[in-house]
């Protein structure tokens, strides 16, 4: 790690280093910037100070392209804020019997990344844990510097990812975590299979990835939906949504003779899918075969809405559950973006990513040059294309 302005430069490893524990978080606790070696913490630290001083919001920008360290990054930002500034105005916990907190908020804020990660991360050709959508974090503090409480925004999850992967590419987390029969009620609740072939709709590239241990992750995603004060009744819903949403691409149609219209063929899938979502599977065929709105392919445009809304759902409980109704009064803001990245085949989601991108990198070009060329002149250097001379 360096430091280039107000930026800290970091390079991933590949590795993990032991770098980011409760000793590394009191090295830099109160430090100011250049009493300690370039650090995540640091800059964390800093902007923790600034609310205090300046009595005013901060926020900490971490961009990068795929695979540079965003979303580690990310959870070590929070997982800061959350250590050093636990206590709060009052109690930091809830009620579990109103189905609200069965952690602490400190728990629930660190405990919010395994949930999205599971639906919203995925192997993509550069990096194996790639965010498919953007989020920007609220961390909310007392005037005494407590933490108060936290809420989650999401930008622009890639829904296409859910019917669709590049040989090099893995689906979603979620759907290779459940087929794991790591825990087989999931498999039995949900009318799946634990072989990912049987589900082609997310088995077009890869279906393991080397660095990640999907039982494990199971474990941390059921944890998660725990700690987050989810009620059973939560959590079963959630896992047969995600199923029904792996049934879509198995549903099969036919041309009818002599006529420019689809109909079934077979009725065994939607039966399952209307089981798991609670509908009348004559009414959905139906539906889907004479549509109001013509769309290419209904089937797969399904899946994926239903999968976007059940996100976006989740999020919402996240933030009811995070939100204490303390008293706050200043909030850093933790923005993370999905990466920078250029397949054969770029959906219209990875198009507005990478623009996002592209802003961000005129943002830091103009920061770090146009910026640094206005304060030389004000100091009175004399800036000349590739040397700088004292006037």
């Amino acid at each position: 790690m360096t430091y280039s302005g107000l930026f800290c430069a970091t390079v991933n490893p590949y590795k993990w280093l032991p770098v980011y524990d409760q000793s590394c978080v009191n090295a830099y606790r109160g430090k100011k910037r250049m009493e300690a070696p370039p650090h995540i913490f640091s800059v964390s630290d800093n902007a923790f100070q600034f609310i205090l001083t300046d009595r005013e919001n901060h926020s900490v920008l971490i961009t990068g392209e795929s695979g540079a360290g965003k979303t580690v990054n990310t959870k070590r930002v929070i997982q800061y804020f959350a250590t050093i500034s636990v206590g709060g105005g009052g109690d930091n916990k809830k009620d579990a019997g109103a189905g609200k907190i069965k952690g602490s908020l400190e728990d629930q804020i660190i405990g919010a990344n395994p949930l999205l990660e599971a639906y919203g991360n995925a192997k993509t050709v550069r990096n194996d844990n790639s965010s498919r959508f953007g989020k920007f974090i609220r961390i909310h503090f007392h005037a005494n510097g407590k933490l108060s409480s936290a809420d989650i925004e999401t930008y622009l999850l890639e829904k296409s990812r859910v019917t669709f992967q590049l040989p090099d590419e893995r689906g979603y987390h979620i759907f290779f975590q459940m087929m794991t029969n790591h825990k087989p009620e999931i498999i039995e609740m949900t009318l799946i299979t634990s072989n990912p072939y049987d589900f082609p709709m997310c088995s077009q590239g890869q279906i393991t990835v080397a660095s990640i241990d999907d039982k494990e992750e199971l474990d941390a995603t059921d944890a998660a939906i725990d700690i987050l004060g989810f009620t059973n009744e939560d959590k079963v819903g959630i896992f047969k949504f995600t199923g029904a949403v792996l049934h879509h691409g198995n549903m099969k149609f036919k041309q009818k003779q002599r006529e420019e219209q689809a109909e079934p063929d077979g009725n065994e899938e939607a039966d399952k899918i209307c089981y798991l979502l609670g509908l009348n599977s004559a009414d959905m065929l139906k539906a889907l075969c004479y549509p109001r709105v013509k769309v290419n392919n209904s089937v797969s445009a399904l899946a994926k809405s239903i999968y976007e809304r059940m996100f976006l759902w989740m999020v919402i409980r996240i933030n009811t559950m995070l939100d204490t109704k303390q008293a706050r009064q200043f909030y850093i803001g933790v923005l993370d973006i999905a990466g920078f990245e250029i397949f054969d085949y770029n959906s219209m989601e990875q198009l507005c990513i990478n623009f996002t991108n592209e802003k961000l990198q005129q943002f830091f070009n103009h920061a770090m040059f146009v910026l640094e060329q206005e304060e030389c002149k004000k100091e009175g250097i004399i800036w000349e294309q590739g040397r700088i001379n004292k006037s």
